[in-house]
């Protein structure tokens, strides 16, 4: 009999400390062979609907997830999760929150690893539906001791900073320009919908590490080609083959600039130590996050466990 988990099931099930130790450990497995990913394909349609899916496995649990976007309606996302062993269905997920929250574990799971240490000042550019999670999940790593957010209306990020200092307990400000917020921090975060960089190469101090989230399309990108190709930065992608196929952020540089390989490596094998990461404290490290069905996997077996010992969710 499988299950129905709604969005509040999910919520109840979990954490952001639980997703990012979840992570960890499947992208551990990714490292050595015992996961599989498959990357996203979209169905595009001339009404603007598009539908997204993706898939993936790990020893427990397979399955996929597959989303509807329209300009007009927004998003809508489910993950249908299978048993590894015999394959036999288990449950049907409402996947908004789930999402949400592993998109901010990934970003987390990066900083974890890439970051300095000591990193303690990060700047948010964009005040959205997932940029919340990504503040609590480097908030989860590091230790820190200012916030600054900023995005194109004002009235936004001012609620935006409001509503996270209240929740997280963190000094949390908005910012005039996209310069303050990213000049002088430790830890970069960009969750935009934007097609073209939002902010500078030369607005990055050495030792900054950068999490570029809000793309996974070839012809959007975040960041600037110099920043990429020029500062001898560190890249990592959650998965190389995914980046070759919808990381903007690295396609266009390598397109701009003649001779040029694919610039990164994977965060897998980082953690695994396969892999060298951070080599100073004065390196720019970048991660570029697209978002892996990988990690969809890894939390919903984790929430499908979860919901069976708490008797919670629909039986059918």
């Amino acid at each position: 009999m499988k299950l129905y988990l709604s969005e509040e099931d999910v919520l109840a099930c979990l954490t952001m400390p639980k997703a990012i130790e979840l992570l960890d450990v499947a992208f551990r497995q990714l490292a050595d062979g015992t996961a599989i990913n498959h990357p996203r394909r979209r169905v595009i349609l001339p009404t603007g609907s598009v539908l997204h899916y993706m898939a993936a496995a790990t020893p427990d649990y397979f399955g996929l997830k597959a989303y509807s976007a329209n300009p007009k309606t927004g998003a809508h996302f489910e993950v249908l999760l299978y048993r590894s062993g015999d394959a036999m269905p288990l449950a049907t997920i409402a996947a908004n929150h789930l999402g949400q929250i592993r998109t901010g574990a990934a970003t987390g799971l990066a900083t974890k690893y890439l970051s300095r240490a000591d990193a303690s000042v990060a700047g948010i550019v964009g005040s959205g539906f997932q940029a919340e999670t990504q503040l609590e999940a480097i908030s989860n790593v590091r230790k820190l001791r200012e916030v600054r957010v900023w995005s194109r209306k004002p009235e936004k990020r001012a609620e935006f900073a409001k509503s996270c200092a209240a929740k997280f307990g963190l000094n949390v400000r908005a910012v005039e320009t996209t310069r303050e917020c990213v000049e002088d921090v430790d830890i970069v975060v960009t969750m935009t919908s934007s097609k073209d960089p939002v902010l500078a190469g030369d607005w990055i101090s050495p030792g900054t590490h950068i999490n570029a989230a809000g793309s996974n399309w070839a012809a959007r990108r975040e960041l600037p080609t110099d920043l990429i190709l020029d500062r001898g930065a560190l890249v990592a992608v959650d998965s190389v083959e995914v980046g070759k196929i919808e990381s903007g952020d690295l396609l266009i540089p390598v397109q701009e600039r003649s001779g040029i390989s694919f610039p990164a490596v994977e965060l897998a094998d980082i953690i695994a130590g396969k892999q060298p990461g951070r080599i100073d404290s004065s390196q720019i490290t970048i991660f570029k996050s697209n978002g892996l069905a990988l990690e969809d996997m890894a939390v919903a077996g984790y929430v499908y466990g979860e919901a069976l010992q708490r008797g919670i969710g629909q039986r059918h």
